[in-house]
């Protein structure tokens, strides 16, 4: 890890922790909320339709059917070996995530990562998610420092935008 930043921001799910979630149902279940809202899914992906579920008055409930699974998920999940770098670390840390905070604090108290970790960030934490850097901005405020000391630990190419867009380090998952 690199020793030039005062603390580190860490993604949870495929970073220090891998929720065993079947994404497919979770889809099928977010459908089912709008079909049974009179509203046709069509070929929208997950994000797409928790993207749009405000502008249809369903935020709450594809909310509560995506955050289910995610809890779930978080208490059968795999502890990955990232996780060990968090245990080690030694600056203040933080978990910036794109599920639900609920999941990423059941999966933090799963491994007992809890101790190690500072501010917890979900999807649900602010009224918007990653890409958009406020999340991010909002555990390296947690930690009270500045965007330039902090590095942001993921695995996916949203994290890398969203470092990117907040103005802090990145670091992808070896």
């Amino acid at each position: 890890m690199t020793g030039e930043y005062a603390g580190v921001v860490y993604d949870l799910d495929g970073t220090l922790v891998d929720l065993v979630v079947d994404w497919d149902a979770v889809a099928r279940d977010v459908q089912t909320v709008y079909a049974d809202a009179g509203i046709a899914p069509a070929d929208r992906d997950l994000w797409t339709m928790l993207g749009e579920a405000r502008e249809h008055g369903l935020y709450e409930e594809v909310e509560a059917a995506i955050a289910a699974h995610e809890r779930a998920g978080a208490r059968e999940s795999h502890l990955l070996p990232y996780a060990d770098e968090l245990v080690g670390e030694r600056r203040p840390t933080a978990v910036c995530s794109l599920n639900c905070e609920a999941a990423c604090r059941v999966a933090l108290d799963t491994h007992g990562l809890t101790p190690h970790v500072g501010p917890v960030v979900g999807r649900d934490t602010l009224s918007t998610w990653k890409p958009d850097p406020a999340p991010l901005l909002h555990a390296v405020d947690g930690l009270d420092l500045s965007p330039e000391n902090v590095l942001f630990v993921g695995d996916s190419e949203r994290d890398a935008v969203t470092a990117e867009r907040a103005g802090t380090g990145f670091q992808w998952v070896d």
